[in-house]
């Protein structure tokens, strides 16, 4: 609980906020008017007036009754982990379809709270949970919002399928998906952008990257592939988040291969690893070959080097450059998996052969001679039979 206290700070200070004080409530069970109970409700307005704190954060989801009452009793704007969440993803979502995601997101959280809020719907300043679509619009009924949430599901539709017919190119062109997964803050782009240049922004905070990337990368043996930065996850993920950002996690959910970001000096590292798998699996990205990394090696504990857990995962430093050759022959050897190479010398009466293999295979070289054509292919065994 103290770890997921400091995970909220830091989620805070990622959103622009300064954290002064952190509380802990034990209890069997959360209060269903005020979530800590009033007890504790009127200690938490003492320690914000003397801490002469604007926003009090609530570890957990809150319904728009605990929210209106803590509110009132505690005199400053409340704010839950979920709210928090879709705060950062506003402030960070570049592309236009990461925009739309979030505010759908934003939407269906606040439609489910629009009864009774407070100084929710009093302040139309700026500051953490402000942030985002209609920031200056929170007394909108829940009709403008469910037709705001229609035209929202409309524009995001088309965007996916835009994306369907750009994935069935890449399907025709034979380019297999790596996708990088993994919690947040664990050095998924600074990868993307050691392997590829490709200048992704990344920062020592959480969430700095939102908007998938991808990028094509040719592998030692000569293969290429796509490789795919996803958003990073975090324990209580928003459900109305996977919702809204479904179209882009497909990406992992369709992906050849996916590559499990760890980072190496987290102590929660295999706490968060399990959350990874979680949300894989709630995307329906659970049945992917996966190839474990535990990245930021050089800063791990010397007597971590062996874990159980993760007893295949390939140790690399992104940011120094340690062991990404190793790391992109395991990504070659996964993707090529039991497929056969051969070399055929194919008739020049035949040459519809060679489409054939283009079809079924990768063909890694051809070389014209007297006779024919000399081709180099990669291809499943139940294929390269055919062509013996």
């Amino acid at each position: 609980t103290e770890k997921s206290l400091d995970e909220l700070g830091a989620l805070a200070e990622t959103a622009g906020g300064t954290v002064v004080a952190k509380f802990l409530q034990k209890r069997q069970k959360p209060d269903a008017v005020t979530y800590v109970g009033s007890g504790k409700a009127v200690e938490l307005q003492l320690d914000a007036q003397a801490l002469e704190a604007d926003v009090v954060i609530f570890d957990d989801e809150l319904s728009g009754v605990q929210l209106k009452n803590l509110e009132e009793i505690i005199g400053v704007k409340v704010l839950d982990r979920t709210a928090l969440i879709l705060d950062i993803f506003a402030q960070r979502a570049k592309s236009g379809e990461g925009k739309l995601q979030v505010q759908l997101a934003q939407l269906k959280y606040r439609s489910s709270r629009l009864i009774g809020q407070g100084l929710v719907l009093s302040r139309l300043g700026g500051g953490i949970g402000t942030r985002g679509p209609g920031e200056t619009k929170l007394e909108i009924d829940r009709r403008r919002i469910r037709e705001q949430i229609t035209n929202l599901r409309r524009d995001l539709d088309a965007l996916q399928k835009q994306r369907q017919l750009r994935r069935k190119a890449r399907e025709k062109n034979k380019i297999p998906i790596v996708s990088l997964v993994g919690y947040t803050n664990t050095g998924k782009s600074t990868l993307l952008n050691k392997l590829t240049d490709a200048g992704v922004y990344a920062e020592n905070k959480l969430f700095a990257t939102l908007d998938a990337v991808s990028k094509k990368i040719a592998l030692p043996g000569g293969t290429e592939c796509l490789l795919v930065d996803t958003v990073g996850f975090i324990s209580k993920l928003p459900h109305d988040l996977i919702e809204a950002f479904k179209s882009t996690l497909e990406e992992a959910a369709l992906s050849d291969l996916l590559v499990i970001v760890n980072d190496g000096a987290n102590e929660d590292m295999l706490s968060q690893h399990k959350v990874v798998e979680e949300v894989l699996a709630q995307i329906g990205a659970d049945t992917q070959p996966r190839l474990n990394v535990i990245n930021k090696c050089d800063r791990m504990e010397p007597d971590t080097r062996v874990i159980p857990d993760l007893p295949d995962a390939i140790r690399i430093s992104a940011k120094n450059g340690t062991n990404l050759e190793s790391l992109l022959k395991e990504i070659e050897k996964q993707l090529q998996g039991d497929e056969k190479e051969m070399t055929l010398l194919v008739p020049f009466d035949q040459f519809a052969v060679i489409n054939e293999l283009r079809t079924k295979g990768k063909i890694q070289s051809e070389e014209y001679t007297d006779t024919g054509c000399m081709v180099q292919v990669r291809m499943k065994p139940e294929f390269a039979g055919q062509h013996k």
